[in-house]
């Protein structure tokens, strides 16, 4: 049973960056394709980055394409996502989420575990 825990939220001002962190236990973390979404109030969850195993290759929704970035350790059990020229907009509740397979890693429901969230805040 992998369980995972993010952390790394906060208040941050417009065009400032924060880092996301997801730390894994419980099973191989190397096994798992990662995947960062969002929920933000009244809205749908929604993707937002993958990683593969080795994290050689990501995925980015286009809302977050050049500002986000995402990397892992497999050594560490951990998964990162950095957030650069943070909007208001991506104020939102980030989840990482991980499973071993999928037919559409843009979708939640293909992934099989989740962290419980971390609360991002984005003043304008």
């Amino acid at each position: 049973q992998e369980q995972m825990v993010e952390s790394g939220g906060g208040l941050v001002q417009a065009g400032g960056s924060l880092r996301l962190s997801c730390a894994a236990s419980g099973g191989t973390f190397s096994r798992f394709f990662m995947g960062w979404f969002r929920q933000a109030p009244g809205k749908e969850r929604e993707f937002v980055a993958a990683i593969n195993w080795s994290g050689d290759t990501t995925w980015y929704a286009d809302s977050v394409k050049g500002r986000f970035t995402s990397s892992r350790d497999n050594a560490k059990n951990t998964v990162y996502l950095q957030m650069n020229s943070l909007k208001p907009e991506d104020t939102a509740v980030y989840y990482c989420a991980a499973t071993t397979t999928f037919s559409n890693f843009y979708r939640d429901y293909e992934y099989r575990y989740w962290g419980q969230g971390t609360q991002v805040t984005v003043s304008s």
